[in-house]
């Protein structure tokens, strides 16, 4: 039994009576000009990208060992609820309301979504309703925290979790959303292309991830024979079929409209996740391993985020490109991380860093204004200036969500110590975050695993 607190439900009820003072009430609900065909696909799409998040719950939780398997896919689900909430008091405003130079967002602007319903549309999704566009919006946000997880997995204190997602949401991500995503944004001006979240979502969440595997220092096991292999390869399979089911309201959603132009982010984001899953087990196979179901789920992830920021810009031949470098890339860049003392868990940096990073030079290089008027020619096509204001992004970015994220870090193990107990930890997450577990006795159901170990070195369970 832990120390009661009561600070944390004291200010959830203030912002619900907040909410009753400030109801937001719409005065004339716009509907001239809202497209009922592109209403209708942005709401699917907003819900496929809300799916992704318990998507990766199960892709991560699968990879993680069984005594931390409900804390880690926990994580995911409490950051759908932690950053709605967050994104209608404020993180809307922050990331699209009226600039401040270029920088951020006035949070005046749709404090608890003040003028949402009734407002006209985003200027840049003009025929959809703006709360639709708010809570596509939304989803992004949600996801990028989540993916930050799979870093520091297995040793964090998870009411220090909560409030580091809390604080990289409104520092990290809203200013990053707003740079590059609002019209008056200074990356958006500058003529950076990032179609659905290269740089705003991946690169950010992972050079967060690095932050965090560099400031919480390796697990107690890392290093020994004493680290536990995944859990539940299966759970891998299902997270990753139902991430690469969610990324097409992710990327095609992202043309914010039932158009050509959603069709072909459609196809280059299945074609990219296709070339990186094979680009990512013929590379082990290169190197003397055998092939393997997690690593073409995990190659398959890095592809749908090497095409994030260029599925509206580049044609699907591209797309086979992209993914294959991208799949060959992050499993070089992952290979070095598993010599070194970086104890990223999953591989967050590798992956979603290193893939993001490809993508945004991938886009710098292939976009076309032929696939997407908005767009400009890159460097392939004689479009040398937009491939330098990819480099000088890459960069400017790089920085920004590194140093940010790790002095967050700092500011909240101050708060609330970030790293459990080292009896916590070997006792598991589960157990000490939160008493619970993921089998009520221990099981060891390993019959018929010969077969499966054979071929592909993994286990439907792990070891209890």
């Amino acid at each position: 039994m832990q120390k009661p607190n009561v600070v944390p439900l004291i200010l959830l009820l203030a912002l619900g009576l907040l909410a009753v003072f400030m109801p937001a009430l719409p005065t004339k609900i716009v509907t001239e000009g809202i497209n009922t065909g592109d209403t209708a696909w942005m709401l699917c799409a907003t819900a496929l990208v809300l799916f992704m998040t318990p998507g990766l719950a199960f892709f991560y939780g699968g990879m993680v060992n069984s005594k931390n398997v409900i804390s880690t896919m926990l994580q995911s689900f409490v950051a759908m609820g932690v950053v709605s909430l967050l994104w209608v008091v404020v993180g809307f405003s922050l990331a699209f309301g009226d600039s401040i130079g270029g920088f951020i967002g006035d949070p005046r602007t749709f404090f608890l979504f003040k003028g949402v319903l009734d407002g006209k549309p985003w200027s840049l999704a003009a025929t959809i309703p703006l709360a639709l566009f708010a809570f596509f919006q939304m989803k992004f946000a949600i996801i990028t925290p989540a993916l930050i997880t799979g870093s520091f997995a297995e040793r964090i204190n998870f009411k220090s979790y909560v409030l580091f997602i809390v604080l990289f949401s409104l520092i990290v991500y809203t200013p990053l959303a707003h740079w590059t995503w609002h019209p008056d944004g200074f990356l958006f001006k500058l003529g950076v292309l990032d179609f659905a979240g290269g740089t705003v979502v991946h690169m950010s969440a992972g050079w967060a991830a690095l932050a965090s595997a560099l400031y919480l220092k390796p697990r107690k096991t890392y290093g020994t024979t004493e680290v536990l292999p995944p859990a539940n390869i299966p759970f891998v399979l299902l997270g990753t079929g139902l991430l690469w089911f969610g990324w097409f309201g992710f990327n095609a959603g992202s043309a914010v409209g039932a158009n050509p132009l959603a069709v072909s982010a459609f196809a280059t984001t299945n074609i990219a996740a296709a070339a990186a899953g094979i680009s990512w087990i013929l590379f082990d196979v290169a190197r003397g391993r055998k092939l393997s179901a997690l690593g073409f789920c995990i190659g398959a992830v890095v592809g749908l985020v090497a095409i994030t920021p260029a599925s509206g810009f580049v044609t699907v031949p591209v797309s086979i490109f992209i993914g294959i470098v991208a799949g060959a890339t992050s499993n070089f860049f992952a290979h070095l991380r598993s010599k070194s003392r970086i104890d990223d868990t999953l591989d967050v940096f590798p992956c979603h860093g290193i893939g993001g990073m490809v993508g945004m030079i991938m886009t710098g290089i292939f976009a076309s204004k032929a696939v997407n008027s908005a767009a400009v020619d890159g460097l392939a096509y004689g479009g040398t200036h937009l491939f330098v204001t990819h480099l000088m992004a890459l960069v400017l970015v790089s920085a920004f969500a590194f140093v940010g994220s790790f002095a967050l870090l700092k500011l909240t193990d101050l708060i609330i110590p970030l790293r459990v107990s080292a009896e916590e930890e070997m006792l598991g997450l589960d157990m000490s975050q939160h008493e619970e577990q993921l089998f009520a006795a221990e099981q060891s159901a390993r019959a018929a695993q010969a077969p499966t170990a054979s071929q592909h070195e993994e286990q439907v369970f792990a070891n209890a």
